[in-house]
């Protein structure tokens, strides 16, 4: 990045640098706007060593696509700088507002450096936070697991169990089964069980353990079972799970932004083409979405910044016939 670049205006700054944030800027650097993009290379998916159900894609690593997206949108210009975002405000600097009549926001970074830019496009991700059972976050991404389209083919047939931590997990066991028919419900995180609910998964030879897990055991290179708290233990090759999602969008937060209650948590609330109730800031990918794979997200950044891109440009016409474009 141009080292006088925090003096300077940028057209849109895009917070994260993943699947949904290069997706975002290759729309806006095409489209011929001054863009950066913020990212931390902590990508949420940076645990899993290949990517699967990805159109064109498909057995790459994270890694591979974040360098390949990065790569295409600096063709196109985009700049890039390795940095922490602290918080996203209004601008104060009345005299860039008075000359041009351009509104700006302020991003300040986890340094104190201050960046200026016409629109924002968060797309940081979230955090996956796992129970706390020992041996459980040592193989996420590996051996454990949380999407079956994303997973299922490559752990296909082998010993699976779905580890529940609400009842919601329910549908994933449901899920599972497509997969292999050597399949255990860990439930005790999904709460008592009704009577119909446990014939229904039995019905297809799911067995349902309602004792809790106290440990997951591998053996250097993934799972190999899990300690129950009764002291048994169960042999298996691969676990699914999910933990609590938290959204990365604490830069957001003085903004007063409308988030909306899902089953999963509170979360950015935003329309079709990803803008949140500010109307020079947008969202993309998980940070709104939490169940957006990959394509999603790539398509939620698509979108996202041609929506950026088409108000600016109104803005600019706005300005223009007022007489103040420069």
């Amino acid at each position: 990045m141009n080292s006088t670049a925090e003096a300077e205006l940028f057209d849109a700054i895009i917070i994260g640098g993943s699947a949904a944030g290069l997706s975002a800027a290759q729309s806006l650097g095409r489209a011929l706007r001054r863009t950066l993009v913020l990212d931390t290379g902590e990508p949420r998916n940076r645990f899993a060593d290949q990517m699967h159900n990805i159109l064109g894609q498909d057995g790459a690593s994270p890694a591979q696509l974040v360098e390949a997206g990065r790569g295409e949108a600096q063709r196109y210009g985009v700049e890039h700088l390795t940095a922490g975002v602290h918080r996203v405000s209004e601008s104060t600097r009345a005299d860039s507002v008075d000359r041009t009549g351009r509104r700006e926001l302020v991003v300040t970074l986890d340094s104190g450096v201050q960046l200026f830019t016409r629109s924002v496009i968060a797309a940081s991700g979230l955090t996956d936070e796992l129970p706390p059972i020992p041996g459980l976050a040592q193989h996420w991404g590996s051996s454990v697991l949380h999407c079956p389209y994303c997973h299922g083919w490559e752990v296909r047939g082998q010993r699976l169990a779905v580890l529940a931590t609400s009842p919601m997990q329910l549908h994933q066991a449901q899920l599972l089964r497509q997969w292999s028919d050597r399949l255990t419900f860990l439930s005790a995180g999904a709460g008592e069980l009704a009577a119909e609910t446990l014939q229904r998964l039995r019905s297809r030879g799911v067995v349902v353990e309602p004792t809790p897990v106290i440990e997951v055991t591998g053996d250097g290179t993934g799972v190999t079972g899990v300690v129950l708290e009764d002291s048994r233990t169960l042999e298996l090759d691969a676990i699914f799970t999910a933990g609590s999602l938290l959204p990365r969008d604490h830069y957001l937060r003085g903004l007063g932004l409308a988030r909306e209650d899902t089953m999963v948590g509170s979360f950015l609330k935003i329309d079709a083409m990803g803008q949140t109730s500010h109307d020079r800031i947008w969202a993309a990918g998980n940070v709104a979405s939490p169940m957006a794979t990959v394509p999603l997200s790539m398509g939620m950044g698509s979108f996202a910044g041609a929506a950026a891109n088409a108000a600016l440009v109104t803005e600019e016409f706005d300005l223009a016939e007022a007489g103040r474009n420069q």
